[in-house]
C-alpha cells in the first residue's frame, strides 16, 4: 500500500474535553427497528428506584454488527492479558435487550 493510499484511509478524530471525561454506565438497554439499533446507557444507583438514561447511541445495523465484533475482539484480548471477566451479577439485572416500552 502506498503512503498516499494510507493517508486516504486515515480519519482525523477530534475528542473534546467534555466527551473525553466519558459517562459511567452499568446497564445498557438495546432495542432495534428495521433500520437502526438504539443503545441506551443507564446508571443504576443503589437504593434509588429510578434510573436515568445517561447516553443514547443510534447505529445502523451494519455498524452495530461491526461494534459487536470489535467488542468481542477487545474482550478476548483483555481476558488473554488480565484473565477471565467474572460476572457475579448475572441473572440479577434485566437482559441487555430488555424492552424499553414504558421506561422514562
Amino acid at each position: 500500500m502506498s503512503e498516499n493510499s494510507q493517508n486516504q484511509n486515515q480519519i482525523n478524530i477530534e475528542l473534546s474535553e467534555e466527551v473525553a471525561e466519558g459517562v459511567y454506565s452499568n446497564l445498557a438497554i438495546i432495542s432495534h427497528s428495521h433500520s437502526e439499533f438504539i443503545v441506551d446507557f443507564i446508571r443504576l444507583v443503589p437504593n434509588v428506584p429510578k434510573a436515568k438514561v445517561k447516553s443514547r447511541i443510534i447505529l445502523t445495523p451494519q455498524h452495530a454488527k461491526r461494534l459487536m465484533k470489535a467488542l468481542a475482539d477487545n474482550i478476548k484480548r483483555y481476558e488473554n492479558q488480565f484473565g477471565t471477566i467474572e460476572d457475579p451479577e448475572a441473572g440479577m439485572l434485566p437482559p441487555m435487550n430488555f424492552p424499553t416500552a414504558g421506561m422514562a
